[in-house]
């Protein structure tokens, strides 16, 4: 028995919303991303459902220790990298900090 799966390939997202889950949670260092191998790993994707016409929502975590938000633990860095690498993204762009 195969799978049949779809991928971004196979689906018509031209003028709407589309919900794509990231794998942001990327290491830190006194605020600062270490290795940003998970946002690059995620960008053609995010490309793909741009250039196809999609309204792309990303979501993502760095984690909650123990069930509190911490600032430190925010999105904020991340949301930065991939505004630079997403042309034309920026402004649109935004996130609970």
């Amino acid at each position: 028995m195969g799978l049949n799966k779809k991928s971004v390939d196979d689906i018509n997202v031209k003028g709407k919303y589309v919900l794509c889950r990231c794998d942001f949670n990327v290491p830190l260092k006194a605020g600062v991303i270490t290795d940003d191998n998970r946002i690059v790993a995620a960008l053609p994707t995010i490309k793909k459902l741009i250039a196809d016409g999609g309204k792309v929502i990303l979501c993502s975590h760095l984690g909650k220790p123990k069930g509190e938000p911490k600032p430190e633990m925010s999105l904020a860095r991340s949301r930065s990298k991939t505004s630079v690498r997403v042309p034309g993204s920026g402004s649109r762009l935004r996130g609970r900090s």
